[in-house]
């Protein structure tokens, strides 16, 4: 049960770092649940561990970096998209 609670907070802490940021995180709702995590664990390397604590996740610490998680994979798949783009424009 408590790996269930886990996955529901990280979640909505990745969907709430895309509805902040304004971007979708690729992969729906396990993308949400990913960058959550790996979020959470980023905000806890940065932040520490401080604020209150839902589901095993500081929660301040945990939307910060899920934030800073996703405008990273936004920056990152904007650049590759563009790349892509003009490969295809340029063998036109």
């Amino acid at each position: 049960m408590e790996i269930l609670w886990m996955l529901i907070v990280g979640g909505i802490i990745g969907w709430l770092a895309s509805l902040i940021t304004g971007r979708d995180v690729p992969g729906g709702i396990i993308g949400n649940i990913i960058a959550g995590f790996i979020g959470a664990w980023l905000g806890g390397l940065i932040f520490g561990d401080w604020g209150p604590v839902v589901g095993g996740f500081a929660i301040i610490p945990a939307i910060i970096g899920s934030i800073i998680l996703v405008l990273i994979i936004s920056f990152i798949l904007r650049k590759v998209g563009k790349r892509s783009n003009q490969t295809h424009h340029d063998h036109a």
